[in-house]
């Protein structure tokens, strides 16, 4: 994933494509900002690499919403090129239906292991994390999953 996006900027700069480009290159600096991050700097998985690109597309979404909301249409327009662009990059979304049947089943897996209630609001995360990462806003996930729990 990290080549594809060096690849890309690479493309993206020779064919002068400002808001790719540049968009790219944020989203590379969040990468090896998080792959230094801690005690010893270290090479990010894919599912890594999605969770941070994740990450950033979710703050230019919030974002875009902020800048409509103070009247900055422009703002928001651009920082809805940028979530364009790392859209490109992220695993199909989930549709609410294939959420929630994950969900579900999560939560049948906890129930079989004997945990009911809110107490298995942890296990249930645990087996829907994985499946959902970058594919599902995690607050939404969560909601459900309190939801169906309740």
């Amino acid at each position: 994933m990290k080549q594809r996006l060096q690849d890309d900027l690479t493309a993206a700069i020779r064919s002068r494509d400002e808001v790719r480009s540049a968009t790219i290159r944020l989203a590379l600096s969040a990468i090896k900002t998080e792959e230094v991050a801690g005690k010893e700097a270290r090479e990010l998985s894919e599912a890594e690499v999605i969770q941070v690109l994740s990450r950033e597309a979710k703050k230019r979404k919030e974002a875009a919403d902020v800048y409509r909301g103070a009247g900055a249409e422009d703002r928001a327009k651009a920082e809805e090129a940028e979530l364009a662009v790392l859209s490109e990059y992220l695993p199909q979304a989930l549709s609410s239906a294939e959420v929630e049947q994950i969900v579900k089943d999560a939560i049948a897996q906890a129930a079989a292991a004997g945990l009911t209630g809110m107490k298995a609001m942890g296990a249930v995360m645990k087996v829907v994390q994985p499946q959902t990462l970058g594919r599902a806003d995690g607050a939404e996930v969560a909601a459900l999953v309190k939801q169906l729990l309740a």
